[in-house]
């Protein structure tokens, strides 16, 4: 079993692929499987958060990559600055984690949450797709 502890900002060539959905992401103590089948055990610092992209180095010194897997997701479409706005000021306001791009936000799949943003005027789709929510204003890390 690989024993993470480290993320490292190495251009190294990664010698395995670890694939995880968000929830999986957010933890700093995971057991897990990475795609070649070797186990491994992840013991991070507290608070430590997951990006597709991040590299990772066991002690013995593998270099492992994350990837972010498919989940079910919601992604709301408008052209509407404003409307856009007001649907993360929505989510938001309901303490939903979402990830926002150039005329849409996406959040782990809800029907509620799809209901409302459809009764504002959004499009929403149901989608298989990776979920990298923005990390706060305070997080530290990745700025997406």
């Amino acid at each position: 079993m690989l024993h993470i502890q480290e993320r490292v900002n190495d251009t190294v060539s990664p010698e395995g692929v670890l694939v995880l959905p968000y929830e999986l992401r957010q933890r700093s103590r995971l057991r897990a499987r990475l795609v070649d089948g070797r186990d491994v055990a992840l013991i991070l610092p507290r608070g430590s958060v997951l990006r597709d992209g991040d590299i990772l180095r066991s002690v013995c010194g593998v270099s492992v990559t994350v990837r972010a897997a498919n989940e079910s997701v919601s992604s709301a479409y408008t052209n509407d600055t404003h409307l856009l706005a007001r649907a993360c000021y929505h989510l938001g306001n309901r303490h939903v984690q979402v990830e926002i791009g150039q005329g849409w936000v996406r959040y782990l799949h809800d029907y509620v949450l799809d209901e409302m943003l459809e009764r504002l005027g959004l499009e929403v789709k149901q989608e298989s797709a990776p979920f990298e929510p923005e990390g706060g204003a305070y997080s530290q890390g990745h700025a997406h």
